[in-house]
This record gives structure tokens, C-alpha cells and sequence, in this order.
């Protein structure tokens, strides 16, 4: 006989069914995502902490630039790859010297995207893309620089000579140099109307979408640069406006027929195998008549940024004594936001700079030489269609509002004080120079530095990216001289400052994170957590 009470559940059981209905809504504390996050954070925590130090442990110079992705040094024009995921940075490769027709003109990183079946098995490591100087496309395996993919572009007809993203990681440009008539040509009175070629990939596996030409007869005389992001496509003018286009209509409205790579075809006139050389890619899409207007604009140096949320953009006014005035609008409707001017009034040799933060957040880091500012956009207080710039927080240089004295002495002996007020960069002052984001362990990283005499120093500092506190601070132990072009890295566990000095002289300097001097277990305890975060 049956009492009617439910049977017991059998121990642990009403944790199974928790779990599982946590699972189903995205939590489970086992999964990739959790444990890379928890890595990340004790990374975070590891690297601010005050015994943490930043050691050199590798320096190299070159003739040729050097360049930087993912823990990937390039050396000689992309022939040599250093491992910098190591304790010292390690060669995962080195090609013979190429010849200056196969010179790398630009270069892309793809990285395998996630839950995709992908027809090969080198499709699911990291591939370098690059664009060599006779218009080859080439894929290369990132850790060995074996020739994956090799699609020839077009002949002589136009120069390629840029790579960038249209989406990231999904779909990739290909853009020409301007096309320019021979003075010869232009003597004899002979018109260019096609002024630049853009080609379009989607990457992993690499299909071809189209090419197309961008014609003054279209977009008009004045155009001066394009760009394509994020299904958008920039046409900037030579007296400051910008157009935007909707990229993706136009593929669809004007595209004459698809091509795939590596199939034979009839194009007006030529036959031959699509990507191959001598015939290259077909221009498939031939814009007839000007697509419709999205948007335009028109700003100084056709500078021009969207972001935040709801939708705003940046412009600066289009007359030179606007230079360093920021105005943030609604994209909607073109409404000044309530406080929506941003000007530092800098005196200073080089002008601030003003941008979207990267973090998603709709923020705005505004920088200048002493400070930098992140603003946010909010709701204005009982007028909820508008919106108003307010200060989210400031960091401040370390430096002293003074003003300098000089002396001179009469012949009566009397003392003279002349006083003048240095300019806001001044090197002899600590200036803000470089200000980046590290999207994995939320910090703000800001290149800090003061120079007296030949000698320059600078230190990077790592702010919380919520509130601004300084967390940690690195000196850079090599020389800054201000006069050179800086570029400072800040991967992980990893700092990265590549130098060039005049007559084409490179440096890189690689510093990696030591949690004490003494303590080299855990060094290597940090080193293996970075290889592990690198390897999800």
C-alpha cells in the first residue's frame, strides 16, 4: 500500500535539475567561458598587485619596420615570426629574403571563428593575410608562414594596396592606391574618372564577393579617400564631407553575376580561372547611377566618428580655427547634445584627439596632453529625447601648474624675472601620449612621459576602467625620445614598445610580467596561465 507522499529524490538530485536549468539559461560553472573569464581575472589581479614587476627580458633592432598582432612579432617585412608567448620570445619561423616584387604591402590577422564547420583543417589556426606589392592576396599559416592560399587580384589596371575589415574576422577590403594619370597624360588631356578599386572577401573559408570601381563621374570630382565598415561605405570629399552609403544594398543593387574562386568564366571578352594570374578577379559590380544617401556630413580633415547609444557622431566644424572643437550630435536627428561641445583649449604642438571608447560601453575618451577625460552620454533631466555629455571621470598628469622664471641680471646688477607659460605638451612635463584599452582585463593603459634635456623617460600606467583609479604603474626603462614614432602594446602579461628613429631604424622592447624578482615558480605559473588564456 502506498502512503501518496512523493518518494524521496535520490541525494544530489534537486542539484542536477538546478543545474540543468541554470545550463539552459547560459550558466554552467564548468563551461570554456566562465573558466576563461575567472583566468582573466586572476591575471587582472596578479598583474596590479604591488610586488608585480615588468621585466625586459628581450630588445631587437631592424632595418625594416616591425610589427605587432597577438603575440606574433614580425621582423623583414613579415619573413620573420617571434613568439613572444614565452618566457624570452622564441623564432616560430624564418623565410629566405624576399625579392622587392614580393614586397608585403599591408597584412591581416584571421583568427578561426567559433562553432563554424570549416572545410579545411588549417582553416581552424590563426592565418596570416597579406597583400604583396604585384597584387597577391596570400594566406599564410600564422605559426609557420606556409603558403595556405594564393589569389592574384587583377593586372595592371591599378595597385593594391590596403587590407581592413569591413566586419571583423568575417568580411574583408581590399583597396587600391589612387589611380593617377601620368603627367604625360594629363598633358594630353586624357580624363581618369575610376579613382580607386576596392575588392571584397568574406574570410575562413576565403570566397570572393565582388569588386567594383569608385568613379568620380558617380560620386563626384571632389572625392578624395574611401572606406568600407561595417556594411557602410565612406566616401570622403576633398572640401570635408563625408557620405555614407549602405555597402550592402550596394552589393546587391549593382553586382552584374557572382564569381567563385578557382572556377573558369567568360568576362566581356576574356576568359580564364577566377583568382588565377594573368586575369585575376572580375569587377562584377558596375554602380550605374549614385546610391542612396544614408548620411553626410561635413568636419575638418573629414574626421568623422559614430558610436554611443542612442547613435551619436563626432565632427569637428569644417574651418581651420575649429581645429581641436569636438561637437557630439544625434545621428537621428543632428541635434547638438546638452554639452555636446568638447574643446580642452590645449596650447599645444600637437592637438587632442577624441574617440568612442572601444569597451561598448557608448562612452567617449577625449585626450589631451595632461588629461583624459571619459565622458558618457545621458538622459537630460525631464527631456528624455535629448541627450547631454556628462563627465564620467578625469585622469590628471603628474605635474606641477607652474611657471617658469628666467633671470637676467642688469649691468646696475639689478634682477629681472621674465615669465612665460610653457605650452601644455611641453616634454619637460609629464604629457599623455598614448591611451589604449585592454578589452580582456578592463583596464585603461596610458603612456605617460617627461623629458629633460636628451633624455626622456616614461612609465605605463594601468587605470580601472569603470572609475579611473590608477592600479599600477610600469617605468620603460629604454629612452623616449619625443621627436620618434611610439607605438606601446599591452597584451596580457605582456608589454610591447616599438620604436622608429630616424633613417628607418627600428626597436622592439618585450617586457613580461614577474610577480618577484625572488620568486621564479611564480613567473612560470604566470607564464602558463597567459599560454592557457591564449589556447581557449
Amino acid at each position: 500500500m502506498q502512503s501518496g507522499r512523493a518518494a524521496p529524490r535520490a541525494p544530489g538530485a534537486h542539484h542536477v535539475c538546478r543545474l540543468l536549468t541554470r545550463r539552459a539559461y547560459g550558466f554552467y560553472a564548468r563551461d570554456a567561458g566562465v573558466a576563461h573569464r575567472t583566468n582573466l581575472a586572476l591575471l587582472r589581479q596578479m598583474i596590479c598587485q604591488e610586488s608585480t614587476k615588468f621585466k625586459n627580458v628581450w630588445t631587437t633592432h631592424s632595418a625594416s619596420p616591425i610589427a605587432y598582432e597577438r603575440g606574433r612579432i614580425y621582423l623583414d617585412n613579415y619573413q620573420c615570426c617571434i613568439s613572444s608567448i614565452a618566457q624570452e620570445p622564441r623564432i616560430l619561423y624564418q623565410k629566405p629574403k624576399c625579392s622587392k616584387s614580393e614586397k608585403i604591402e599591408d597584412a591581416l590577422l584571421l583568427e578561426c571563428p567559433l562553432g563554424e564547420m570549416l572545410p579545411s583543417p588549417s582553416d581552424y589556426k590563426s592565418s596570416l593575410i597579406v597583400l604583396t606589392i604585384q597584387n597577391w592576396l596570400l594566406r599564410l599559416s600564422a605559426d609557420s608562414g606556409e603558403v595556405l592560399e594564393k589569389i592574384y587580384l587583377t593586372g595592371s589596371c591599378c595597385k593594391f594596396r590596403y587590407l581592413s575589415w569591413d566586419i571583423p574576422q568575417e568580411v574583408m577590403v581590399v583597396k587600391s592606391a589612387q589611380n593617377k594619370l601620368p603627367a604625360a597624360a594629363r598633358q594630353a588631356g586624357i580624363q581618369q574618372s575610376v579613382l580607386f578599386y576596392l575588392a571584397v572577401f568574406q574570410v575562413l573559408p576565403l570566397s570572393f564577393i565582388g569588386m567594383l570601381e569608385i568613379n568620380k563621374k558617380i560620386f563626384g570630382n571632389s572625392v578624395s579617400d574611401v572606406a568600407v565598415s561595417n556594411g557602410i561605405l565612406i566616401v570622403m570629399h576633398s572640401m570635408g564631407l563625408v557620405r555614407l552609403y549602405n555597402f550592402q544594398a550596394i552589393l546587391e543593387q549593382f553586382m552584374e553575376q557572382p564569381f567563385d574562386l578557382g572556377r573558369e568564366f567568360n568576362w566581356n571578352g576574356q576568359v580564364g580561372v577566377v583568382g588565377k594570374y594573368p586575369f585575376g578577379l572580375p569587377c562584377n559590380i558596375k554602380i550605374t547611377d549614385i546610391p542612396p544617401l544614408l548620411f553626410e556630413a561635413s568636419s575638418l580633415e573629414n574626421a568623422f566618428q559614430i558610436g554611443g547609444y542612442p547613435w551619436h557622431y563626432i565632427i569637428t566644424p569644417n574651418k581651420k580655427k575649429h581645429k581641436g572643437v569636438f561637437h557630439i550630435c544625434s545621428l537621428k536627428d543632428n541635434t547638438l547634445a546638452k554639452n555636446g561641445i568638447q574643446d580642452m583649449k590645449c596650447c599645444s604642438l600637437e592637438p587632442d584627439w577624441i574617440y568612442f571608447h572601444p569597451d561598448m560601453s557608448g562612452r567617449i575618451i577625449h585626450v589631451g596632453p595632461n588629461l583624459v577625460k571619459v565622458l558618457k552620454l545621458k538622459e537630460v533631466k525631464n527631456n528624455t529625447d535629448q541627450m547631454e555629455i556628462a563627465e564620467d571621470f578625469t585622469i590628471v598628469a603628474n605635474r606641477e601648474n607652474c611657471v617658469n622664471n628666467t633671470v637676467t641680471v642688469t649691468a646696475s646688477g639689478r634682477v629681472v624675472k621674465k615669465r612665460f607659460n610653457l605650452l601644455d605638451d611641453d616634454p619637460e612635463q609629464e604629457t599623455f601620449k598614448i591611451v589604449d584599452y585592454e578589452d580582456e582585463l578592463d583596464l585603461l593603459s596610458i603612456v605617460a612621459v617627461t623629458q629633460i634635456g636628451a633624455d626622456g623617460r616614461a612609465h605605463l600606467d594601468f587605470h580601472c576602467n569603470e572609475r579611473g583609479i590608477l592600479l599600477k604603474s610600469i617605468p620603460l626603462l629604454e629612452s623616449w625620445d619625443v621627436t620618434y614614432s611610439h607605438e606601446v602594446y599591452f597584451d596580457k602579461d605582456l608589454v610591447l614598445h616599438i620604436e622608429q628613429k630616424p633613417n628607418r631604424r627600428f626597436s622592439c622592447y618585450v617586457y613580461q610580467m614577474v610577480c618577484d624578482t625572488a620568486e621564479d615558480d611564480e613567473w612560470v605559473m604566470a607564464s602558463n596561465l597567459n599560454r592557457s588564456l591564449g589556447s581557449i
